[in-house]
């Protein structure tokens, strides 16, 4: 019997029942839409995640307080520790950190502000004037907080698009004055609508000057985060180490192990970042996955259920010179047709499905939300649902192709 007969004998075989071919191959469907949809929508967020981290600027390395967690018991560390007014100006003497550019201290928090009747809880985030040139972001009227105004304390606050519009629909808040925690604040600027594209949301933050920040607003002494930008990028590695001698001397520290403070460069941030979405990504690709075996049980059930049916239709191919080999290949044939044709429905919708969704999130939320088509994750759909029918398909094969075809003619 020849390869095309045994394909169009299979394929008879599952056109005698349709309704059950069409839900046998629904399990294998999902199972490789949910992995599609899981990898395509994973490889979005991280670009877009990955993207915003670059857009900070390959020159900019974070200072984070606290000892970096290595297990559970590490975490209240982060907690304790603080960076204060004197590594900020260890860092800024030039003999410390001989190839800093800039370095700015930053504090945030939440805090409700208000403006006539209206009242919204935005993000404070207390900076200095390096804020727009670090973070890329300009106000889009009026200026930027000045180093005078850093210096000073003063009550200026630069809105983001949505505090503005929940504060004042409609109206141009620029040169009015706000209410944050009992002050009035002047407000000098109002950034762009950014839809949330970037790592830090800035359409939901109202920036201020950091001593602002610290006296007026949090009354804390320490500060959240540094920010140092470095003169050239071939120097960020010893400008890292410059900054880990200091703190250490300032810190009375001798072994890096008990480092109470965390170092990061853009470079740092990409991979730890990457590494984690990689990982969540391929978590939930084999949990969508387990769909895939569920499937595969099905499609064992519904083969033994047919074999069981067409036992009489065994028993004639056999006796009519089929050999054991060719009832094996026909089952096994059909077992595969289905997963294939699943597969294949799978991958079509499943990255349909990861279009729209990327499509609706990038026109409706306002994010640079890209489609990926995952060809990795398609290969290994095909791949999967090929041997999800093989090995599903065996057993009722073999028990098809050992039917004594008079046992069979005889069945009822």
């Amino acid at each position: 019997m020849t390869i095309n007969h045994t394909i169009k004998v299979a394929l008879g075989g599952l056109k005698t029942n349709k309704m059950r071919s069409g839900l046998t191959i629904l399990g294998i469907v999902i199972g490789v839409t949910a992995i599609i949809m899981v990898v395509s929508l994973g490889d979005g967020a991280r670009n877009l995640i990955l993207g915003q981290i670059e857009g900070i600027g390959a020159r900019v390395i974070g200072i984070i307080p606290g000892r970096q967690p290595k297990g559970p018991t590490d975490v209240l560390a982060t907690l304790t520790a603080s960076l204060k007014q004197r590594d900020l100006d260890l860092l800024s003497r030039k003999e410390n950190v001989p190839h800093a550019d800039g370095i700015m201290p930053i504090v945030f928090g939440s805090e409700t502000a208000s403006y006539k009747e209206e009242t919204y809880r935005p993000t404070i985030f207390g900076g200095t004037e390096l804020m727009a040139e670090i973070y890329d972001v300009y106000p889009e009227q009026g200026r930027n907080i000045s180093e005078d105004e850093v210096r000073g304390s003063a009550d200026v606050v630069i809105l983001g698009s949505k505090v503005a519009d929940e504060l004042a629909p409609g109206v141009n808040l620029l040169g009015e004055r706000i209410k944050i925690k009992g002050r009035n604040f002047l407000v000098i600027g109002i950034l762009p609508k950014k839809g949330g594209s970037s790592f830090i949301n800035f359409d939901d933050m109202a920036m201020v000057p950091y001593t602002t920040a610290q006296h007026y607003i949090f009354g804390i002494k320490h500060f959240n985060r540094l920010a140092i930008r470095v003169d050239k990028e071939e120097n960020i590695n010893t400008t890292v180490e410059d900054i880990k001698a200091t703190l250490r001397n300032a810190h009375n520290i001798t072994d890096p192990e008990k480092d109470d403070f965390g170092v990061e460069t853009q470079a740092d941030a990409l991979k730890t970042v990457g590494t984690i979405l990689s990982t969540l990504t391929l978590f939930l690709a084999l949990v969508a996955a387990i769909s895939l075996i569920v499937g595969g049980i099905g499609i064992m059930n519904i083969m033994l259920v047919s074999v069981t049916e067409r036992t009489r239709e065994i028993g004639l191919r056999k006796a009519l010179g089929a050999t054991g080999k060719n009832i094996l290949m026909q089952f096994l044939l059909e077992a595969t047709i289905l997963t294939g044709i699943g597969g294949l429905i799978g991958i079509m919708l499943g990255s349909g499905l990861s279009f729209a969704i990327a499509f609706i999130i990038s026109n409706v939320y306002g994010l640079d939300w890209g489609f990926t088509f995952p060809w990795q994750a398609t290969i290994l759909g095909i791949a999967v649902s090929a041997v999800v029918g093989l090995i599903f398909g065996i057993y009722p094969a073999r028990k098809a192709a050992a039917k004594s075809p008079i046992e069979a003619l005889r069945y009822e």
